[in-house]
């Protein structure tokens, strides 16, 4: 919209680079092109505002197939103004000289002319085309024959418009179709989803019996080798017991003949301190076999007096000393 300011009874315009502006005074042409700034008067002046940008276009537009599905299109147009100067004359842009607004509605006739054109060249190739086709590839085929219809529509360049780009954004079938054609292929989605869950529980199975297995052998060749440990340990538990009986039996027998030895030297040496003795008191009974009585009498005396006790004192009354004397006297006599 072209920015219009008052100055005392004039009227000063300034527009945009993308708005083409037409200023006729008295049917004459005064300014013409876009981005204009200039002074005018409101009672004589005739303006225009052809916006000549690229502007886009969404449409949404039901068809049906061949085969009677109702289906809905959404479609985008992109076009522009390429002769600001038709479209000025065909279409109504003038703008007010105090708002700079349009009068119209000439943006709204081009989006008419636009939807309707484009509509029928898709209606036209839809109608042939079955429901599953028109899913499958009909985007690309309704695209091609808008931007085809729209090429060679006499309308559009006798307007102005050039038409730069169309897109198809989507082609969708009704609700309760739509989830019709979506069931089988989610059950075969879900089919796949299930077969990879059994597969995939399969492997684990497979795999849980493979470490079962290892384990079991695991545990069969711990107990092997248990049962070897428990066959070695009584392997060497009854060798041990048999170096243990043998050294008991070379024990035994050197402790016999120990004392076997020591009963012979002891059997040896009594039999030898008896004939020493033997020997000794034949000597002793010699000696004194050949000694007179006197001797004998004095030599026994000796040995009485050897193993008679200790005399610390001797106490000796008159009568025994007169027993004594008397005898002693007696013996001295001739």
């Amino acid at each position: 919209m072209a920015d219009i300011t008052r100055r005392l009874g004039w009227r000063h315009l300034r527009g945009t680079p993308t708005a083409h502006i037409r200023h006729h005074r008295g049917g004459k042409l005064l300014h013409d092109g876009p981005g204009l700034s200039f002074w005018f008067r409101a009672l004589t002046a005739a303006l225009s505002e052809v916006p000549v940008d690229d502007r886009e276009l969404a449409m949404t537009f039901h068809a049906r197939t061949s085969d009677f599905q109702d289906v809905a299109v959404q479609a985008t147009v992109t076009y522009r103004i390429g002769d600001p100067a038709v479209a000025a004359a065909r279409l109504d842009f003038s703008i007010d000289p105090d708002t700079g607004s349009w009068r119209g509605a000439p943006l709204e006739q081009l989006a008419t002319l636009l939807t309707e054109t484009a509509q029928q060249h898709a209606l036209d190739v839809l109608a042939r085309t079955p429901l599953s086709s028109a899913l499958v590839d009909g985007v690309a085929a309704v695209r091609e024959r808008i931007a085809a219809g729209l090429g060679a529509e006499p309308r559009l360049p006798a307007t102005g418009i050039e038409v730069v780009a169309v897109r198809v954004m989507a082609l969708r079938p009704e609700p309760d179709v739509e989830r019709a054609l979506r069931t089988p292929a989610r059950e075969q989605i879900q089919q796949e989803a299930d077969r990879a869950t059994y597969e995939r529980r399969a492997v684990a199975v497979e795999r849980e019996r493979a470490i079962a297995e290892n384990e079991l052998a695991s545990q069969i060749e711990l107990a092997r080798r248990e049962e070897q440990l428990v066959e070695q340990r009584g392997t060497n538990a009854r060798r041990e017991a048999e170096e243990h009986a043998a050294a008991d039996a070379v024990r035994a027998e050197a402790e016999a003949a120990r004392s076997v030895r020591l009963a012979r030297a002891e059997a040896e040496g009594a039999r030898e301190v008896g004939e020493a003795r033997a020997q000794a008191q034949a000597a002793w009974l010699r000696v004194h076999a050949e000694v007179d009585a006197a001797t004998l009498h004095a030599l026994t005396g000796a040995r009485l007096a050897e193993n008679l006790p200790r005399i610390e004192s001797v106490t000796l009354s008159p009568d025994v000393l007169t027993g004594l004397l008397a005898r002693l006297g007696t013996q001295e006599r001739p």
